[in-house]
């Protein structure tokens, strides 16, 4: 069971998410929500009320990855998604309010007996709304071009004291159709998450509770194909991060690779089918638009590799389809973010690192960092490794030679003898910070000389990152680090994720277990939040993130390796 306080009740493909609104509604009360535009609109359809007798009663909220189950002394309702544009319902003991949350526009009309229509022109979607056992009671006066509100009151059957309806989602015509009873389309339901828990990557049995969460926000947090999203997107939550990022899927992906390849492929991918045609990558795309303020660090031929190193599945005609668009991505960094033209990549904005508000950007922009270099080394190598598969040898030897290049340029320009730096591009003066990014280069491992990897794993244990509970994104005696900072202290999934990589190239091996270990024991207990506090580890802002997630699965596979090779 899961508190619905914190974890959306929703299911694979649907749009359609109950939850509360906390930044609107201090009675917590329930709604059913339409997600589709956007984390700037929180989606707000129909609050619910259990009723008795025209009264609304307190109740307990029961959620479960199929049902969702309301539980007052008088009765009980009980929700499912047995579709993806498909809620049912049905009660016992009490009866259902769904009670409008209306603007210009919004109307219900009268369909047949027991069915309404309900144009929602706020959510641009339109409800039908059908008892299917019991009676729908509508309040809906109707002044000038709207409804003065809309009240649907679901009330159960006389004598059985049960009722049962449906709310169905479309955009033009609806459809007539039959449905199944509640009972056939949970059990559908349940079958379906049944699968995908059972595709889920293992975990080592003391973070069973935290397998089962990131289970059901992975499964729960992906919608169909719709708009500007070309292929079924795993969004970062259906709380309030209601898009998908340009970095974010990457983790998401990997989490996916090994046991549902095709949709880790389409997690890549989806990206790419929106690039520009300078190769820029949009910041975030929803089914409404894509934005192109900003963008996501170049992560992708990391990401890449670690993806075919799972099965067989990324074959040649997959790599014929993102070689080119990889290139183009990598080429946009080379030549549009070097404004200073001295062959060292630039952030124009700390939203483009990902690390939004890092200390490297704090007197700033535009920034030269040692992390974007090195993603770039990766991504060009992968490029020469791609290109030798599709049998282009000379675009393969030259793609070696701009790698190892940018690596002799990177370490030349950010290393200080002790430590890597960040510098303002052009004038090149550097940027004292306490960062933890300026350690990403970690993930070089063994193509950078063996006293900077040195230098660079002590200073991650030895100067105090490496917290009780993971790796902290400030170091926590900086003069900027803030508890809950965003990335200016707390611990975030995809730092973990590139540093316990690193340390794994880099021979580090037990290191990056117990940063494995204290990230996994902090997220099964603090749950899948979008990042935690790195003195205390408890989960801040959204309580329920897709990479967080997907990062606990991955390094609780790397544990329960680990586990069965020492057995």
């Amino acid at each position: 069971m899961f508190d619905i306080k914190k974890i959306p009740f929703s299911r694979y493909g649907s749009f359609m998410t109950i939850s509360p609104n906390h930044h609107e509604d201090g009675e917590g009360a329930l709604y059913i929500r339409n997600i589709r535009n956007g984390d700037n609109d929180f989606g707000a359809v129909f609050r619910i009320d259990l009723i008795s007798e025209g009264n609304s009663l307190l109740y307990n909220s029961v959620l479960r990855p199929s049902i969702l189950r309301l539980e007052a002394p008088e009765g009980y309702a009980e929700f499912c998604i047995s579709e993806a544009r498909v809620l049912q319902i049905r009660s016992h003991g009490v009866g259902v309010r769904l009670t409008g949350v209306t603007g210009a526009y919004d109307y219900a009309v009268f369909v047949k007996e027991n069915c309404w229509e309900v144009n929602h022109s706020l959510q641009e979607m339109r409800y039908m709304l059908t008892a299917v056992k019991g009676q729908i009671e509508m309040d809906a006066p109707f002044k000038e071009q709207r409804c003065e509100k809309i009240i649907a009151d679901f009330l159960p059957e006389p004598d059985s004291a049960e009722m049962e309806c449906v709310l169905e989602e479309f955009t033009t015509v609806y459809q007539p159709r039959s449905y199944a009873a509640f009972s056939e389309g949970h059990e559908i339901v349940k079958k379906e998450y049944k699968l995908w828990q059972e595709n889920t990557l293992e975990t080592p049995n003391e973070y069973a509770r935290g397998k089962e969460l990131a289970s059901y926000i992975t499964w729960s947090c992906v919608v169909t194909p719709e708009g500007k999203l070309t292929r079924p997107a795993m969004y970062m939550s259906k709380n309030w991060m209601t898009n998908i990022w340009s970095w974010d899927h990457c983790f998401n992906a990997l989490a996916l690779a090994k046991n549902s390849p095709k949709l880790a492929w389409d997690q890549f991918m989806i990206f790419f089918d929106a690039q520009d045609e300078s190769g820029m990558l949009p910041d975030f795309i929803n089914n409404r638009f894509e934005l192109w303020n900003f963008t996501k660090p170049p992560i992708h031929g990391w990401t890449l590799r670690r993806m075919w190193e799972q099965n067989e599945f990324i074959t040649v005609d997959k790599l014929q389809e993102v070689y080119q668009p990889l290139i183009k991505w990598t080429k946009w960094w080379l030549t549009f973010q070097d404004s200073d033209h001295d062959g060292i990549p630039q952030y124009n904005h700390g939203n483009d690192s990902g690390w939004d508000n890092s200390t490297i950007f704090h007197k700033g922009t535009p920034i030269e960092s040692p992390d974007l270099s090195s993603f770039l080394v990766l991504q060009m190598e992968v490029l020469s490794e791609i290109a030798l598969k599709l049998g282009k040898v000379d675009e393969a030897e030259e793609w070696l030679r701009e790698s190892q290049a940018l690596l002799t340029r990177m370490i030349d320009h950010f290393w200080k003898g002790q430590r890597f730096v960040a510098k303002r591009s052009g004038t090149h003066e550097v940027i004292e910070s306490d960062s933890l990014v300026l350690y990403v280069p970690l993930i070089l491992g063994k193509r950078l000389p063996v006293e900077i990897l040195k230098k660079l794993v002590d200073g991650i244990t030895q100067k105090g990152f490496l917290t009780e509970y993971g790796l902290a994104t400030e170091l926590p005696d900086s003069p900027y680090y803030r508890e809950d900072g965003y990335w200016r202290g707390p611990i975030w999934a995809p730092t973990t994720m590139l540093l316990t990589d690193g340390l794994l190239e880099s021979g580090e091996r037990e290191l990056a277990l117990e940063v494995a270990r204290k990230f996994c024991s902090m997220a099964s207990k603090s749950g899948m939040a979008e990042n935690y506090n790195a003195l205390t580890g408890e989960g801040l802002c959204d309580p329920a993130f897709t990479w967080t997630s997907s990062v606990f699965l991955i390094l609780g596979q790397l544990l329960t390796a680990e586990g069965e090779l020492n057995g």
